[in-house]
């Protein structure tokens, strides 16, 4: 099948590609396996196809305040920002000063006093002011350990058990659950050329051994070529593919 949506399809699509059933392909299964996954790794950290950009909501539970961090799943990749805990429209306090603004600005809006740019304009000015005094809460997410840590505000009893946190984050497609990763074109040509390489290598401990027919194997060959197709390919994935690395904190 050319356009595979299985990783049984994907692999059969890479063994036709160099030749099978033609040709017998000298590589064991496990080593096939081996070579799709390490190319799954290396299109998922690179290519702008194999992530989407999403919204993760997590439930802050008294175990996330004791540790001062969010787990986080190891199918995201990048956390891009914290919205902040607090905007200047949402308090705990109903005699909180934003409060008690935002109620006179409803009140102001009902009796027609100002208009909608006016509003608009204060609304701007509001978070100017919020954003210079409260700034946006600052993290650190490392994908080693798959945790978001959170600066100051677990400390400082900003975040307390029951609150929702919401970050913009850059989480994997999973080929299990989104069958078209198997068709991509560039992971279909790196995988073949990593299995490629992988047939020269075994090939290469028999180097000049003369078959019946006069046919001579030249593993080193299968390997070298292999060996460019993939340095083409990681070229073209680094410069046509990947989203610019400013995007992306943590």
């Amino acid at each position: 099948m050319a356009t595979p949506t299985t990783r049984d399809e994907f692999i059969s699509y890479c063994k036709r590609q160099l030749g099978d059933p033609v040709i017998d392909i000298n590589v064991d299964d496990d080593q096939v396996e081996d070579r799709v996954d390490e190319a799954l790794q290396y299109f998922q950290e690179f290519h702008s196809d194999a992530t989407h950009r999403g919204y993760l909501k997590h439930l802050v539970t008294s175990d996330d305040v004791t540790n001062e961090y969010i787990p986080i799943s190891d199918s995201i990749i990048y956390v891009n920002r914290l919205f902040p805990i607090f905007q200047g429209s949402v308090s705990r306090n109903f005699f909180d000063l934003k409060y008690q603004m935002h109620l006179n600005d409803i009140a102001d809006m009902y009796s027609y006093v100002g208009d909608l740019a006016y509003y608009e304009q204060i609304q701007q000015y509001i978070a100017l002011l919020d954003m210079k005094l409260s700034g946006t809460p600052q993290v650190q997410f490392s994908r080693i350990r798959n945790r978001l840590h959170i600066h100051g505000d677990f400390a400082d009893g900003d975040i307390q058990a029951g609150d929702y946190l919401v970050a913009e984050v850059y989480e994997i497609n999973d080929p299990t659950t989104y069958s078209t990763v198997w068709n991509n074109m560039w992971l279909k040509e790196y995988a073949t050329a990593l299995i490629k390489r992988q047939w020269g290598q075994n090939l290469i401990k028999f180097e000049g051994m003369q078959l019946p027919g006069g046919v001579t194997l030249n593993g080193r060959q299968i390997f070298e070529d292999a060996q460019n197709e993939i340095n083409d390919l990681r070229e073209r994935i680094r410069i046509e593919q990947e989203l610019p690395p400013d995007f992306f904190v943590g």
